[in-house]
């Protein structure tokens, strides 16, 4: 497998062992105003920024979200010394970085965060950005910022907040959900974006130490794959349990002191941990569902476009499921979505987004378009489709916020049944 190959798997995610076994192969603030409805090559998204000057950085932007809240965030640092480090076994312990998301008081005095820290992000245009077809130092990784104040205070008229796990795809960053997560705090969620140490291709740490992916073997047969992609399940799953606990105790009061800044004005107090869901792109979506299978403590999973690896693909899920796929993916064409589907009896959603492609589901959608009128980035339709990046991520947003407003919170929108003539690029399975 070339070696451009493996890094691009391990930063946009996998679909499941199906998928890998043939990964030789190329892979086929305030509202804006919705774009008009229609699919077209994707172009440079809104608010792109000025026109490139050759030789400098291409600066790059992310859509504000558009929910009635400001965002508040902060990075916190955990360790779980119950276990070694399911993933490094000479590590005693297992170390995490996560980034809660959540909804602040207006203001000033908090900087805007940065879409992946100085330490991470160096290492991300180091190591991933060459494999998505982006030569080291062409654009400006380390200037993305998001619409989230670091450490701002959380909103008290928000209330108690429902609770939603975040997990992205096999090898990735916690920051490619940015703009899923941002949206989800916007409309009153505390969002809780885990890395998985070892697993991700960067994971940065307070002080600046950053931990790579191990490096993945040179013989990827679909055994090797399959037994890969299991070993980070389970070690995401475990992770997921630890985080539960770790709010559990933050409802209590318990304040995380492992080196991290001191937790947001609020936010001890503003967790509701019986209203918990999990969402999930690719390797992150597979881990959602089973998450939701096996816990008495989550209520509602959302899986984007990942293949259901674990025994939730034979058993079902009794509780309420999104599952949101790309190309040309439906209930019958995916054995293990037909089977969870057959056995679920809870309420399901399947939707499928038309002319998207796997990445589409990351923050991929919207940074990508921005790059290809300065760069020659090759094949960006393989990786985030041919839809419009702008009704890509607004139909994502739509139906991920819709889904977690009905099942964590009861505001039933009836959206996911029926998207709308407003929505073409969204087709509901059956």
């Amino acid at each position: 497998m070339p070696q451009t190959r493996r890094a691009l798997l391990r930063t946009l995610g996998t679909l499941g062992a199906a998928v890998l076994a043939t990964a030789a192969a190329p892979a086929p603030g305030n509202r804006p105003a919705a774009p008009a409805p229609g699919s077209r090559p994707a172009a440079p998204a809104a608010g792109a920024g000025p026109a490139h000057t050759p030789g400098t950085p291409v600066p790059l932007r992310l859509p504000a979200p558009t929910g009635p809240w400001p965002v508040g965030t902060v990075a916190l640092h955990l360790v779980d010394d119950s276990r070694p480090d399911p993933l490094l076994p000479t590590q005693p312990y297992r170390e995490l970085m996560a980034g809660l998301w959540y909804p602040a008081e207006p203001g000033a005095g908090h900087p805007r965060a940065p879409w992946l820290p100085p330490a991470a992000a160096a290492d991300w245009d180091t190591h991933s950005a060459p494999a998505l077809g982006v030569p080291t130092g062409a654009a400006d990784w380390r200037g993305i910022r998001t619409h989230a104040r670091t450490g701002a205070p959380v909103a008290r008229r928000a209330g108690r907040l429902p609770v939603v796990l975040f997990s992205s795809g096999d090898g990735g960053s916690r920051a490619l959900g940015t703009t899923l997560v941002e949206e989800l705090a916007s409309h009153g969620h505390l969002v809780v974006a885990l890395d998985s140490t070892y697993e991700a291709e960067q994971v940065e740490f307070p002080g600046g130490r950053v931990e790579r992916a191990l490096p993945l073997p040179d013989d990827l047969t679909p055994q090797v794959i399959a037994a890969l992609l299991a070993g980070h399940s389970r070690a995401r799953l475990a992770d997921a349990r630890f985080v539960l606990g770790a709010l559990d105790r933050l409802a209590r009061g318990h304040r995380p002191d492992t080196g991290t800044d001191p937790l947001p004005d609020g936010l001890a107090e503003a967790a509701d941990p019986a209203r918990t869901g999990v969402l999930g792109q690719s390797l992150g979506g597979s881990v959602a569902a089973q998450l939701a299978h096996d816990e008495p403590r989550v209520r509602a999973a959302a899986d984007l476009d990942g293949a259901l690896l674990g025994p939730v693909a034979d058993s079902g899920l009794a509780k309420p499921f999104l599952l949101m796929a790309s190309g040309t993916k439906t209930l019958t064409t995916e054995p293990d979505w037909a089977s969870c589907w057959a056995a679920s009896t809870g309420p399901r959603h399947a939707l499928r987004l038309r002319n998207a492609a796997h990445g589409s589901y990351t923050d991929l959608q919207v940074l990508l378009p921005q790059l290809v009128r300065a760069l020659p980035v090759p094949d960006t339709a393989a990786l985030i489709g041919t839809l419009d990046p702008h009704r890509s991520l607004a139909a994502q947003r739509t139906a991920v916020a819709a889904f977690f407003a009905q099942y964590l919170t009861g505001r039933p929108t009836g959206f996911l049944d029926r998207p709308g003539d407003h929505w073409p690029e969204l087709e509901v399975l059956h």
